[in-house]
């Protein structure tokens, strides 16, 4: 698993000049056409009070980890990659191709010999293989990647193989016991053990690609370089995440997972067409509870008024956003009714909800709240 580096992420906000006043056009009361002016500006939900539950009931630890790894260990795979780069001789200016070699793990995930692991594990690979528990060493063939998520799907010819279960990532919760599988510095099929130490962390947390789509689970369960692409097993011996990054050097570094209820959104489409289509908004968009004084005051917001949702820094001309009439300022509230409290939660509704579809959109500018329907677009192929 390669070491993150770190990298300067640009926050527009705070960074460039933006102008927060409501242009004129629209409807006289200022809404853009087509949309429905709510009754409030729906109120951010306060602080739960402090209050003394009594004894807190902790269940046992559990006495052994050895089932669950008994019965997820023929499932997990390690990958051995080589890639070809051309070297430039010093002196002669000629090149010369070095052979590179990788490795990560993986796990089945379909009887038909269907395998997850990261993209980065077979990324520009010439060569990929998979060596089971038992070890047979088998060629394996990508079936599809997505380098925003850093996932990749990969077969093999074998049929016989038992998958893991998926589980739901979103009901693991923080202080759950968490298993992880995987081969660190070359030791196959290590096990560790910790807790989830925290969710929903995002590329400001873990400096990777800031194009990329993350919501990691954060956990203590020792990762290191080739544990990439293992899963991260609850107790019930489903996969709740893949095993994909560490933010610190060595055993003492911090490791993150994708959950896996992000995979499963993901996989149909990477076995289908090989890659994901993305569908977009059309804007820049910034946390809103981390807007300056100045700019709630730009935006009209009250002193103290505890604002969520995605504030809309720049729409790009002729996007959707843009087409529905959507201006830098607004804040989007919700996405299809399911309320937005971090840009990280918008991109991601956006991107997978599909090219061509009309969703409604909550907004709040300044004052008033609406809602609107906004048909998307797609979103840009990356260009390297």
């Amino acid at each position: 698993m390669r070491k993150p580096a770190a990298i300067l992420v640009l926050l527009v906000l705070g960074t460039s000049q933006c102008d927060w006043r409501p242009r004129s056009h629209g409807s006289e009361d200022g809404l853009p056409p087509g949309a429905s002016p709510a009754t409030s500006v729906p109120p951010a939900p306060p602080p739960p009070p402090p209050v003394d539950r009594g004894p807190i009931a902790v269940a046992a630890q559990p006495v052994s980890f050895a089932p669950i790894v008994h019965n997820a260990d023929p499932s997990v795979v390690t990958i051995q990659t080589v890639s070809e780069e051309v070297e430039v001789i010093p002196f002669t200016r000629r090149g010369r191709v070095r052979q590179n070699t990788g490795l990560g793990t993986g796990f089945v995930v379909d009887k038909n010999g269907i395998i997850l692991t990261n993209n980065h594990v077979v990324e520009g690979a010439r060569q990929i293989e998979v060596k089971l528990s038992d070890g047979r060493e088998l060629s394996a063939k990508v079936v599809g990647t997505d380098p925003p998520t850093d996932i990749a799907v990969v077969r093999i010819d074998n049929h016989d193989l038992p998958p893991l279960r998926l589980g739901d990532s979103d009901r693991i919760e923080v202080g759950d016991w968490v298993v992880a599988i995987g081969n660190p510095y070359g030791l196959s099929h290590t096990v560790s053990a910790g807790i989830v130490s925290a969710k929903g962390r995002t590329r400001k947390d873990v400096p990777l690609d800031p194009a990329g789509y993350y919501d990691f689970l954060q956990t203590d369960a020792s990762i290191n370089p080739g544990n990439s692409g293992g899963p991260l097993l609850n107790l019930r011996g489903e996969v709740v995440g893949m095993n994909s990054a560490i933010r610190g050097g060595g055993a003492q570094g911090i490791g993150f997972a994708i959950p896996i209820n992000m995979i499963k959104q993901l996989l149909p489409a990477l076995l289908r067409d090989g890659h994901m289509t993305r569908s977009a908004l059309g804007v820049n968009i910034a946390d809103a509870h981390e807007l300056s004084k100045e700019d709630r005051q730009a935006l009209g917001l009250a002193e103290g008024d505890r604002v969520n949702g995605a504030v809309i820094e720049r729409v790009l001309p002729g996007a959707a956003a843009d087409r529905a009439g959507l201006q830098p300022g607004d804040i989007i509230v919700s996405f299809e009714g399911t309320p937005i409290e971090r840009q990280e939660q918008l991109q991601w509704l956006a991107s997978t909800a599909g090219v061509g579809r009309a969703v409604v959109l909550g907004i709040r500018r300044g004052g008033k709240v609406f809602t609107i329907k906004v048909t998307l677009g797609q979103l840009p192929e990356r260009t390297e």
